[in-house]
């Protein structure tokens, strides 16, 4: 597919990372389903923005831990939108804050239903539109992902730094079933990042700012611009990689 998306998903958009890329991606020109589970507000505030710049969103509610919300999603995406060209799995929990020892179950199946089953079951409706197999004319998926994959979340949060690193796994095996079936897969890592989540509180990231080489926390609109940038015809050739938006982590 040489063109941007026409219609993207970007799951978790009201807020943070997914509110930027869904801005990023509707001034690329595509219509955006805006998704979000509880902050209804907030995500028609987005599909306002979107709308004065000249775009076109639509907010639908669905929580992705849920397949019939997914189904859903997916559905009132192409009635509202049209046929779907890019899913963005963006939505995720961090689970909270919790050493191994301290981790219950049910914290540990709340983040792998989020951050694993979602967004595979996301790609699944995605590929069942997109592949050629399916009729498709091929589309393209970014997973977010974290450096907590590569790093590990000791102290904080292994169980959220084990679900990132299925989405790793997750991008790079997808990403040879769906590259024949004309759709590119690829995952972005974004590191300390200047959201509510990110910070978890306030403080976390000046706490850990001496293990960020470029000395800063980043910005949601740089991992924004990663994401576009993989949905885009200019990363054409880059499939089933893991691009890191970390300052060097």
């Amino acid at each position: 597919m040489q063109h941007f998306p026409r219609v993207v998903i970007v799951t978790g958009a009201s807020r943070g990372i997914g509110a930027a890329i869904a801005r990023r991606a509707a001034q690329e020109g595509a219509s955006v389903a805006v998704n979000y589970v509880k902050a209804e507000d907030a995500a028609n505030q987005v599909v306002a923005s979107i709308e004065a710049s000249g775009g076109r969103a639509a907010a639908i509610q669905g929580d992705v831990a849920r397949e019939a919300d997914i189904v859903a999603l997916f559905e009132a995406a192409e009635k509202q939108l049209g046929p779907i060209e890019g899913l963005v799995n963006n939505a995720g929990i961090t689970g909270g804050m919790a050493k191994v020892a301290d981790v219950t179950a049910e914290q540990l199946q709340q983040v792998l239903a989020a951050n694993v089953v979602g967004p595979f079951l996301c790609a699944r409706e995605a590929m069942r539109r997109m592949a050629k197999s399916h009729g498709g004319h091929g589309g393209v998926i970014v997973n977010l992902s974290s450096l907590a994959a590569r790093i590990g979340g000791g102290g904080e949060w292994v169980h959220y730094g084990a679900s990132k690193g299925a989405i790793d796994t997750f991008t790079r095996g997808l990403a040879k079933e769906a590259g024949p079936e004309g759709v590119r897969v690829n995952a972005v890592a974004p590191g300390l990042i200047a959201t509510e989540m990110g910070d978890y509180g306030g403080g976390r990231i000046a706490r850990m700012l001496p293990t960020v080489p470029l000395g800063r926390g980043g910005e949601t609109e740089e991992v924004a611009q990663a994401v576009v940038w993989l949905l885009s015809p200019a990363s054409s050739y880059v499939h089933g990689a893991i691009l890191e938006v970390g300052g060097g982590r």
